[in-house]
Order: C-alpha cells, then structure tokens, then sequence
C-alpha cells in the first residue's frame, strides 16, 4: 500500500479520528476478553454455588462461552458483507446485554452453560466486525500497525478484568460479574451508534447467496496465506486459551497462592501489552514475516525450557511467571501479524473470509485449548509440554506455507507487504 493509500484511508472514518477508532476497535474487542477473563477468579464460587463436582469441569465455563463465540462466526461474516457493518454490530451486541442478564440469573450448571454459549454467540460478531472494519480501511504492514494498537489497548483488559472480577466478589456475589458484563456491552452499543459510521462501500456488498458463499470460502480456504496463517493462528490461541483454561487451578493448586493470581496474571497479560506496543513500532519496517516468525522461534524455543525445568521439578510460581510471560509475549508478536498475513489476499473478501477464518482458529484454539486445560494434573507440565506441542506444529504450518522459507515471503510480495 502506497503512502497515498494510506492517507486516503483515514476519509472513510467522517466524524471519528484515528485515535478514537482505535479505542473502538479495541473496547468492541475487549467484549471478548471480559466474558472470558473476568470469570477466572468467580470460577471456586460459581462451582460451588452451580454444584459442580469436579475442577476440572469448571473449565467449560469458559469453552462454553469460547465454542458459541467460535460457532457463530460463520454467520456474521455473510451478514456484515450484505448488510454493513453497522446494523450487524448494533444488533449482536445488544444480544450481548440481555444473554448476559440471562447467565445473571442461572441456577444450574446446564444453564449457566447454555447461557454462556448464546454469550459466546452473541458477541462472535466483535471479533469479525473488529477485523473487518479495519481491513475496510487498511491493508498489508499498516494494518498489522493498527491491530497491535488495537490490541494493546485491548490487553489491558486480561490486566485488569481478573481483578476486576475480584473486586466485585468483594462488593457482592458472582452473578453480578455478569450485571457488569451488560453494562459494559450497552455502552459500545451506545458509543457506535453515535460515533461508528458504514465503512463497507455499497460496490462491496455482497448477497447472501449460497454460491457467493461457497465462492468466498473456497477463496479463503485454497489461498495459501490464507489458510496457513490461519492454521497458525489455531494453534497459538490454543496455547493462549490452554493457559486461561489451567490459570486458576495453577495458582490455586499446584503453587497454593490464589492471593497472587490476579497480580501474575496481569502481569503476564501487561508483557503481552508490551509485546504488541513492539510490534507496531517495528511491524511496518521489518515486515509481519520477520517480525512473526522470529517470535514463532523464540516460542518454542522458551516452552521446550519451560517444560525440561518443570519436568525437572524446580517449577516455583516465580519461575512460572517468568517462562509464562516470555511465552504469551511471544505469542502477542506473532498472533496479530499471523490474523493480518491471513487476511491480505482476501480483503475483497474482508468479512466473510473474517468470519471463516475466525471460525477455524477460534473453534480449533478452543478445542486444543480445552484438552490443554483438562490435562491439568496439579503441576504446570501438562501446559508447558502443551505449548510447545503446538508452537512446533504452527512452525511446521508456516514453512509449508512459505515453502520452507522462513522471514520473507516465497514469492515476490507486493508493496503492502
């Protein structure tokens, strides 16, 4: 993308500037993050409360809430390229607000489950409609650019959401998380109707068509970046929702210090931040390849540390924190540029190729991350061994991609690139 490209994509925003659309961007994805992250230390008390026998089983509180928000984002994508992106946006997240009033007032595990899967389905639209909109405006390293800052603003919610949660333990029991999860979605509600313009242009839209549809995922899933670094992206969300799913057990089990949960989990989630702040002040000159698959290597390279040093028996919560943060940094440089590499040849595409490709890595992280979490054996092995099981296979994904060639694209790219 040209310079001129570039600045002549800031007009398609009227009445918002840069500023504000990346903290949109950001706060419709942080939707995301809340439902799953500020449950983490409400999950001793909902099991108690839903009579849930097992630990381990708590850990579908979150899957459930990950596999309708994986699910449903098949539909959005279509609904988005046929009727924009505004009335799709207006309309889920308002389903947001009253699934999570519903999840309020379960009082059974199957309810509270049921519940927590139409919340997943209800917000899957944030995650489509947020790369979308982006992708309306930009392109190539400078959408990379904006993602990470996006995304930073975006992690500060793993910061804060576990505490936020705790807080509101202290104030009042578990079911007013969710009250509070209403509150925060009927604001971005608000907020775009006032402030969020159409930023589909009327030639780009599409029918709802089974061919169109057919068409458009046939170009999603036989494009090489495409499916590559969406495949990519799977795997490390797998290793991201792997640690959510044991985080709790982690600190509560194996390590005794629950009291510390919240402040290492921020601080893992603020290295993240870091992480991704690097990336876009970096991305646009080194370029997504160099950028990702160096932190690809590092990946792996510190988990397959991490599990030699608790298979060894020295894990203390002190070196889990270090090892868990270098890994989840890692992860930060490489997800956001992976979901970019994934959608540049198929921006003509943005939201159903969004909404397919957010389908394969969401489902596929949730069910790699929930066999993660339910090998929890009260050590941080079953984690460690987990993700560097899939950093090496999200390496070997990236070189068939690249045709063995890592760092630089295996063909001449063009300029966005």
């Amino acid at each position: 993308m040209n310079k001129a490209t570039a600045n002549s994509s800031s007009t398609q925003h009227p009445g918002i500037g840069f500023g504000e659309f990346v903290a949109f961007i950001a706060a419709l994805m942080a939707i995301n993050a809340l439902g799953i992250d500020a449950m983490l230390p409400a999950l001793p008390d909902m099991g108690r409360s839903l009579a849930i026998a097992e630990e381990n089983q708590r850990q579908w509180i979150i899957a459930a809430f990950v596999f309708g928000f994986g699910g449903a984002q098949l539909i959005y994508g279509p609904l988005a390229d046929r009727f924009g992106r505004r009335p799709v946006l207006l309309a889920s997240i308002s389903l947001f607000v009253l699934t999570s009033i519903v999840a309020a007032f379960a009082d059974t595990f199957a309810t509270m489950i049921g519940a927590r899967i139409l919340q997943g389905v209800s917000s899957a639209s944030s995650r489509v409609l947020a790369t979308s909109v982006v992708r309306d405006c930009y392109s190539g390293r400078r959408m990379a650019r904006v993602m990470s800052l996006a995304f930073i603003v975006f992690l500060a919610v793993p910061i804060l959401a576990p505490s936020i949660g705790q807080i509101i333990l202290l104030l009042g029991p578990w079911r007013w998380i969710f009250f509070v999860l209403a509150g925060y979605a009927a604001i971005v509600v608000v907020w775009a109707a006032l402030r969020m313009p159409e930023t589909l242009h009327p030639e780009n839209r599409r029918a709802i068509a089974p061919r169109e549809l057919l068409d458009a995922a046939t170009i999603v899933l036989t494009n090489r970046n495409s499916l590559g670094y969406t495949l990519g992206s799977t795997l490390l969300f797998g290793s991201l929702l792997g640690f959510i799913n044991s985080s709790q057990q982690i600190f509560a089990d194996t390590f005794q210090a629950p009291h510390l949960f919240t402040t290492i989990f921020a601080l893992i989630a603020g290295l993240m931040g870091v992480a991704s702040y690097l990336n876009s002040r970096i991305v646009e000159r080194l370029g997504t390849r160099r950028v990702s698959h160096s932190a690809l290597i590092a990946f792996i390279a510190v988990t397959g540390a991490h599990l030699l040093f608790a298979a060894s028996g020295f894990e203390t919560i002190w070196s889990f924190a270090l090892f868990q943060s270098i890994t989840m940094a890692c992860f930060a440089l490489a997800g956001s540029n992976f979901g970019s590499m994934a959608m540049e040849p198929v921006g003509h595409i943005a939201g159903t190729a969004s909404s397919i490709q957010g389908f394969v890595s969401t489902l596929g992280g949730a069910v790699i991350g929930l066999l993660i979490g339910q090998g929890f054996n009260g050590s941080t092995v079953p984690l460690a061994a987990g993700c560097l099981i899939v950093g090496l296979l999200a390496l070997a994904v990236v070189l068939i991609t690249e045709r063995g060639r890592l760092f630089r694209a295996h063909h001449a790219p063009p300029a966005s690139q």
